[in-house]
């Protein structure tokens, strides 16, 4: 990833993706914009679901789907106004679930992810709606704003990772605020926080 946290080394990936009981969801989280690059990380990883945070060139989803048939594909949408509406209708077509999050992939230096900003929840609201697969929400989620993003977009489930950091590292007291914060979003709707 050219941002983020930093690069996880892939024979740790294959450790803790071995060791992930059944019916979890190992998510590899890639860059990478070629099918073969992209199939042979995830043989060499063995995870059971792949997280695409760039977009792929035509045909590339299908040649993904023939080489790894059981790997769960999660193409990530970057949010960055009403032009993600179609750019996430396309890949709800091919993808198994969408993330949204707040990256900037037009930059020199591709912001694919981590960057401890939010976007339009209304807008994400609107690709939920119309997907017509699962939804997770990323981008700037914190313990203090996690549950108004839940209830703005009600979707699938959210993901993590600046909003419970400090200096780069997990902080325990954030972690168990933002866990808080999603059990008591999830009350509101009376256990039913992530269906329609």
């Amino acid at each position: 990833m050219p941002s983020g946290p930093g690069v996880i080394a892939e024979d740790k990936i294959l450790k803790i993706a071995s060791v992930v009981p059944p019916g979890v969801a190992a998510f590899l989280l890639t860059s990478n914009q070629q099918a073969d690059a992209i199939i042979e990380q995830q043989r060499r990883c063995r995870v059971n679901t792949l997280q695409i945070c760039d977009r792929l060139p035509p045909g590339h989803f299908a040649r993904l789907r023939d080489a790894l048939p059981g790997i769960a594909l999660v193409q990530v949408i970057h949010v960055t106004g009403e032009e993600s509406l179609d750019e996430a209708a396309r890949a709800a077509r091919e993808a198994d679930a969408l993330l949204l999050d707040s990256g900037r992939p037009g930059l020199t230096v591709k912001e694919l992810g981590g960057t401890g900003r939010t976007h339009d929840w209304q807008i994400s609201r609107r690709i939920r709606d119309a997907a017509g697969i699962p939804v997770y929400l990323a981008g700037g989620l914190t313990p203090g704003n996690v549950a108004e993003a839940i209830n703005a977009v009600r979707p699938f489930a959210v993901d993590v990772c600046s909003g419970v950091r400090t200096n780069g590292k997990l902080h325990k007291e954030k972690l168990i605020r933002f866990i808080a914060s999603v059990k008591a979003a999830d009350r509101r709707h009376d256990g039913k926080c992530w269906e329609s």
